[in-house]
């Protein structure tokens, strides 16, 4: 149990907080200069290209980024289009929805053509690439499920309860699930556009981002009731509580679901399992995707855009009868180096950290460690990282417990 002294120790306190914290968890988040000066970016996705390409709402362009930070951004024609969620198509563009009552086209060279709903009074939000070829979206205020083709031709299905449909995504049986904002429901349609099923959450939870999950099932975000929700494909829901005002979602390269939260301005990760960490956001977060350089990046209400490693510990620590138990639900999709520091009250480092190589751990797996016999230090806190290399963390969490016996 007992590894050799990390030369990373004494550095990390630098980065890690106050060290006397019951409970604080850190990423490594880098932030990457907009390419415009108007805030306000709405929803980001990966491109055919391997770039990151995002809806710039408040500057009426479409960004583009590569995984190095070089960004670009291309004007969309209307004018205050009110642009929000973009997703790449099966024709290698990428597909945005125009709240102003279009979805737009652009290629990756940035041509643009935009196509107006045949439904009057209709304002797409979301906007995903189905099993079938074409693009589907929620059209929140003409309360109906759209797609659209890559040539341009539109169906649209009404929602029978009016709900305000908002999320959508292509689900693991081959239909596209949809959650209901005002109607506090998750709903199902199969690619003919046939509504099968609308599945009930908890009452004023307004429901609004929603992916697929690794485990086969739907998840999703509760932005009033402040859950994270699960949702099979028969309908069974279980709900997680967080800090608050979870927004977007999608499924990450670790395995874990990871989630933006408004309110508390956090970036947040659940696992299948239903552990959960929030980690402190650069701004108000709101899009989140999984890259293609195996991290995850958000937009925000500043014009941000970030990178955030795909790295979790599910971290709990407990003492009883002399030993020390550490429980994890550990993931990264990169080897790193496993480092547990403990300090004492005075929040000075003591003893020897345990040190311990991982391979990649995706899906995230549980991990229990007994340290035993363990000294009366009273209130210790106990600060697992996760590095690259010495002083290179890559994410901590840490927890203070009472040793005294």
């Amino acid at each position: 149990m007992y590894g050799p002294i990390a030369r990373f120790a004494v550095s990390l306190l630098t980065f890690a907080g106050c060290a006397l914290a019951q409970s604080g968890a850190y990423s490594n988040i880098v932030e990457y200069p907009s390419p415009g000066s108007i805030g306000f970016y709405s929803n980001i996705t990966t491109g055919p290209d391997g770039a990151l390409w995002f809806t710039e709402n408040y500057a009426n362009s479409i960004g583009r980024m590569t995984t190095a930070g070089v960004a670009v951004e291309y004007p969309v024609p209307t004018r205050s289009a009110g642009l929000f969620g973009i997703t790449a198509g099966s024709d290698g563009a990428l597909w945005f929805a125009e709240q102003i009552g279009k979805i737009g086209r652009i290629t990756t060279d940035g041509a643009i053509t935009e196509y107006p709903l045949p439904n009057l009074g209709g304002s797409p939000n979301w906007i995903t690439a189905g099993p079938d070829g074409a693009l589907w979206y929620a059209d929140f205020t003409g309360n109906r499920i759209g797609r659209i083709t890559t040539s341009g031709v539109f169906s649209v299905y009404p929602v029978p309860n009016g709900g305000n449909p908002a999320g959508i995504t292509a689900g693991p049986d081959g239909a596209l699930w949809f959650t209901q904002q005002n109607a506090n429901q998750i709903g199902r349609i199969t690619t003919e556009g046939v509504i099968t099923a609308e599945y009930s959450v908890a009452e004023a939870s307004q429901p609004y981002g929603i992916t697929a999950g690794p485990d086969g099932a739907l998840w999703f975000a509760e932005y009033d009731s402040h859950q994270i929700g699960r949702i099979t494909t028969d309908g069974v829901i279980t709900q997680y509580p967080l800090s608050g005002g979870p927004f977007y979602v999608t499924a990450g390269p670790d395995g874990a679901i990871w989630f933006t939260e408004r309110l508390v301005r956090k970036l947040g990760r659940i696992t299948t399992s239903g552990v959960v960490t929030e980690y402190p956001a650069k701004g108000v977060p709101y899009g989140i995707t999984a890259g293609p350089d195996g991290a995850l990046w958000s937009v925000g209400d500043v014009g941000e855009v970030n990178r955030i490693p795909a790295c979790g510990l599910g971290f709990s620590t407990s003492f009883a009868d002399g030993t020390l138990t550490l429980n994890f639900d550990l993931g990264i999709d990169t080897p790193a180096t496993l480092n547990i520091l403990l300090l004492n009250s005075a929040g000075v480092p003591f003893g020897k950290p345990f040190t311990y190589q991982i391979p990649a751990v995706a899906p995230p797996a549980p991990y229990t460690m007994n340290w035993t016999p363990f000294p009366d230090e009273g209130m210790v806190t106990v600060k697992p990282v996760l590095t690259a290399g010495p002083g290179q963390a890559i994410c901590s969490e840490w927890k203070t417990v009472n040793t005294a016996q």
